[in-house]
């Protein structure tokens, strides 16, 4: 059986962004996952049943942590002759790539699933620049999970056309539609978690999954939603999430709303998001980049209409009055607008609620999407046979 190894900077990636994928891919590969934090990993390889190899990373700039881990690698990699290595996130991306190529892996393949150097500027934008241009040169084939980020890569001069594709209809891992399903969550269960989180029952439910950063659109949203309060009483905010202070924090006024407000509910990291997601009316995510997010998917497939950013892969995942509103990037006035409208047109609200699941079904379903990957793997393996 031929080796794939699969690497991302933390798990948590491993355990949300592939969830179930290297599963999967263990029936017909032998898998290794990789990655940062040792203990969480080895818990994720035995709940998944794949091998794992940890190697510290960080998501900061840490040029000699990088190098070590590029030799630890390295050295792994010599040692295990994989036939493919598929890296994800930009840490992983840089140091699996150039480790691989060093080996003389013949598959290097590395996925973009967002560009977090769009919200830097100078010196450091120059540096991840180079970077990102380096990862998609040393590998064999680079996977943009959404239109945007294609068109956004090729903007930006990182690499030439033929060496991206984009698999199925993007996303980096498509949604498990039965186990995102509204109707495994009956009303009296809702009522009881509702109570149980101290959500009102009378109040319209806005929700945000995801890390509570600023590039997230966090502030705009409670700025937002403390607008809505003068003339809404009966709505509520679920903030459900890390709250993460070091690389990008929210600004003091909006910790401190979020801590005051008592119609601001927070749940920290949530490796469930399910019940959340069906006492809950609306998604609201105004985040400024993604690349395909699963939080859109997953809401949709439970049924929620959403409020995105125009955005890559947030306006591919929702159209316009069909699932969901797209609104303009870093509006606040914009969201509170959107927001304000689903509270006041239930009709609309229940409408883009109808098109929410079906849009997703038909188009995104993850099982789909592990047999495209699969397929893909397979090519690939052939055309290095023929080489």
């Amino acid at each position: 059986m031929q080796k794939l190894i699969r690497i991302t900077t933390i798990p948590l990636s491993l355990e949300k962004l592939l969830e179930g994928q290297l599963t999967y891919m263990s029936e017909f590969y032998e898998v290794t996952a990789v990655a940062a934090e040792k203990e969480r990993l080895e818990k994720y390889g035995r709940e998944n049943g794949v091998k794992t190899f940890w190697v510290e990373m960080t998501r900061a700039i840490t040029p000699a942590k990088d190098m070590k881990a590029v030799w630890k690698l390295y050295k792994f990699f010599k040692k295990e002759k994989p036939l493919i290595v598929h890296t994800h996130t930009p840490k992983a991306g840089i140091t699996g790539m150039l480790a691989a190529k060093m080996a003389g892996v013949p598959i290097r393949l590395h996925t973009v699933a967002g560009l977090p150097l769009l919200e830097t500027t100078g010196t450091k934008r120059k540096i991840l620049d180079a970077v990102e241009k380096l990862t998609y040169k040393l590998a064999t084939r680079i996977y943009p999970n959404s239109a945007g980020l294609k068109e956004i890569i090729l903007a930006e001069g990182y690499t030439r056309e033929e060496k991206l594709k984009i698999l199925g209809r993007g996303s980096s891992n498509g949604i498990d539609t039965a186990y995102f399903n509204p109707e495994s969550y009956p009303s009296g269960q809702n009522v009881d978690f509702k109570t149980k989180t101290g959500i009102p029952q009378e109040d319209l439910v806005f929700i945000f999954i995801g890390r509570l950063v600023s590039e997230k659109g966090i502030n705009e949203l409670v700025a937002a939603f403390k607008k809505l309060q003068l003339a809404h009483s009966n709505i509520s905010l679920l903030l459900v999430g890390p709250l993460e202070e070091d690389l990008d924090p929210l600004k003091p006024a909006t910790l401190e709303e979020i801590e005051k407000n008592p119609k601001i509910f927070t749940t920290g990291y949530q490796q469930d998001v399910r019940p959340y997601l069906a006492i809950s009316n609306v998604l609201a995510f105004p985040s400024y980049r993604e690349g395909f997010p699963n939080v859109v998917m997953q809401a949709g497939a439970m049924g929620l209409p959403a409020i995105v950013s125009d955005i890559n892969g947030c306006n591919e995942i929702i159209k316009q009055d069909k699932n969901g509103i797209i609104i303009p990037v870093k509006d606040q006035e914009a969201l509170y607008y959107a927001m304000k409208s689903l509270i006041n047109d239930e009709i609309r609200r229940k409408s883009l609620s109808a098109g929410a699941r079906d849009e997703i079904c038909s188009k995104y379903d993850r099982k789909e999407f592990w047999k495209i990957l699969k397929e893909e793997y397979e090519l690939l393996e052939v055309s290095v046979k023929k080489t």
